[in-house]
């Protein structure tokens, strides 16, 4: 077995690399003054501009788009690399177009929503957002109870929706409802393309996350969609949402590996330089031992997700696999982040360092795309062949 990389995508993961040291990293310090003055974590218009023209002219996007509209169709194995590198810095800057939605595109979409949706969204002209978490129905997707109703070629929907990341920016949102009613099984859900500015389709507020981010909440009050933005068939867009699922949940992994590492660098750095009670923080057993542990589980981190991404790319049920890593990367990470902020003791616990944004993004995907306590029950329940 070869655990290194393919030469190629290596070369790829050293190009994200720089591209985060050189354009990323001078940006963190903007990102956190912003946050702390309660103005969010994000970046600005033209920094933005800049960072997009920079990655842009690096090659950098499109990677896993096919490349009949123009990507790289680089497989999974090379996109943990990429975001693993991206992982290592706190400015929110996600390469496009965003692998989740790009992927569930990819296995939907018919010709026409290809040519109107997919396209553009691989050049880089439009924005995405995912419809699927409602107010009373975050994991499990059986309690959700906005409807779509079919009205001659139309679609009209009803409901809520919650949790929103780009509600209001997004150029189309990839709307999740319930279409068919099944007493007896599992409720037949459709994915819908909704287009921004849609009568019905109305932004409620904006919620400020932890780390800086935001998300939204969004009511469907008779939301009008035509017939063709039916994405997938009818009652079956529960698989290609667990596509979309699946590969953020990878990425999540990919980012906890990144910020771990970093965290980690961060100790071995500065527990040389930090002497108490006459002996520098680097000869404590206990900070050794949390460097130690930070390694090992990193090493642990990187192989699972590694060869989650290989299973993937092979066409393998990766079920298991995914909520493995999906739990076991952010809870690790978060325990890392943890000890680096211990370990620089008052200084860890202001804003004037990176980790306590760490520390907040790596809390909020503990819950996102599915707590750690769902995913742990999913890999037991396949263990033991149950369906509760």
């Amino acid at each position: 077995m070869n655990f290194e990389l393919p030469h190629e995508h290596q070369m790829l993961k050293d190009l994200v690399a720089r591209f985060v040291r050189d354009q990323l990293m001078p940006l963190e310090a903007s990102v956190m003054a912003r946050e702390t003055a309660g103005q969010g974590a994000y970046l600005d218009q033209a920094e933005t501009a800049r960072v997009d023209a920079a990655s842009r002219e690096m090659g950098l996007w499109g990677l896993d788009a096919p490349e009949e509209v123009g990507g790289m169709n680089l497989p999974m194995v090379a996109m943990v690399g990429v975001g693993e590198e991206l992982g290592r810095t706190v400015v929110p800057y996600y390469l496009p177009p965003d692998s989740p939605n790009l992927r569930m595109l990819m296995v939907a979409a018919d010709e026409r929503q290809r040519v109107a949706y997919l396209e553009p969204y691989v050049r880089g002209e439009t924005i995405s957002a995912i419809g699927i978490s409602e107010p009373g129905a975050g994991a499990d997707p059986q309690g959700m109870t906005t409807t779509a109703v079919q009205d001659d070629d139309d679609w009209i929907i009803n409901g809520r929706k919650i949790w929103i990341t780009k509600g209001a920016e997004a150029d189309f949102t990839i709307l999740m409802a319930v279409t068919d009613k099944n007493p007896n099984g599992r409720n037949g859900m459709s994915a819908f393309l909704v287009d921004r500015g849609t009568p019905g389709f109305n932004v409620l507020r904006k919620i400020p996350m932890i780390d800086g981010t935001a998300t939204y909440e969004i009511a469907l009050d008779d939301c009008r969609v035509p017939g063709w933005k039916l994405l997938g068939k009818r009652g079956q867009g529960f698989a290609p949402m667990q596509v979309r699922l699946g590969t953020r949940r990878i990425e999540m992994a990919s980012w906890s590996i990144g910020m771990a590492q970093r965290a980690m660098e961060m100790m071995v750095e500065y527990a040389p330089q930090r002497s108490t009670f006459g002996k520098p923080l680097s000869a404590r057993q206990t900070v050794q031992n949390w460097i130690s542990d930070a390694a090992t589980k990193i090493h642990a981190m990187r192989l699972m997700t590694y060869d989650c991404a290989w299973k993937i790319d092979e066409g393998r049920d990766t079920r298991s696999e995914i909520s493995m890593i999906k739990a076991f990367c952010t809870e690790s990470a978060y325990d890392i982040v943890d000890h680096a902020m211990q370990l620089f003791g008052g200084m860890g616990m202001t804003r004037e360092l990176p980790l306590y944004l760490m520390s907040n993004k790596l809390r909020t995907m503990r819950i996102y795309d599915g707590p750690s306590e769902v995913h742990n029950w999913v890999v037991a329940r396949n263990l033991l062949g149950t369906s509760d």
